[in-house]
């Protein structure tokens, strides 16, 4: 019973690392991005690889020619060993408006992280990550939407969301549940 409880509590903490990068990354966070990787970890995305410094010098402040991205997480299959190891795939689908100087895009890429953890000093983090690319899809124009929603206006700015600087930094450090 110990064993199982201990894979179920990896399990939590490897899942919450993965979300807490994915709002990282989403809001282009180097303190919650951070969290997520160990000094020495490494990536290879196929268009980029290298260290954790030169992910996050990629990722924030990001690029300017994308102006929001959001990454939707599905399941994760983790497999934790008893040597402070784990094996994990998660589903990815990222959304990203790209910026190309002739009116916004929108694009959806869908994939799988791959990563490594390391639980050191009892903590888990990523140690190494690749990504796999399953499908890409263009979807074309962007909609306007920042200043409504279906031909109905929004009653307040803080409703469109933006990668930094929106509503949801103000709602984690002033609003209770």
């Amino acid at each position: 019973m110990e064993t199982e409880l201990r894979t179920l509590v990896d399990r939590a903490a490897i899942r919450w690392c993965i979300e807490t990068l994915a709002r990282g990354e989403d809001r282009r966070d180097a303190q919650l991005i951070g969290s997520c990787w160990w000094p020495d970890a490494t990536y290879d995305f196929g268009v980029k690889a290298g260290s954790y410094d030169e992910y996050l010098d990629w990722v924030v402040p990001g690029s300017d020619a994308i102006a929001n991205t959001q990454h939707v997480l599905g399941q994760s299959y983790i497999v934790p060993d008893a040597n402070d190891h784990a094996k994990c795939e998660t589903h990815v689908l990222s959304y990203h408006r790209i910026v190309t100087g002739q009116g916004d895009t929108d694009m959806c890429i869908g994939g799988r992280y791959l990563d490594n953890f390391e639980r050191r000093e009892g903590e888990w983090r990523i140690a190494r990550r690749v990504m796999l690319y399953d499908w890409c899809n263009d979807w074309g124009p962007s909609t306007d939407w920042a200043s409504g929603l279906m031909g109905q206006p929004f009653p307040a700015d803080h409703y469109a969301g933006h990668a930094s600087g929106d509503f949801s930094e103000h709602f984690f450090t002033t609003v209770r549940p």
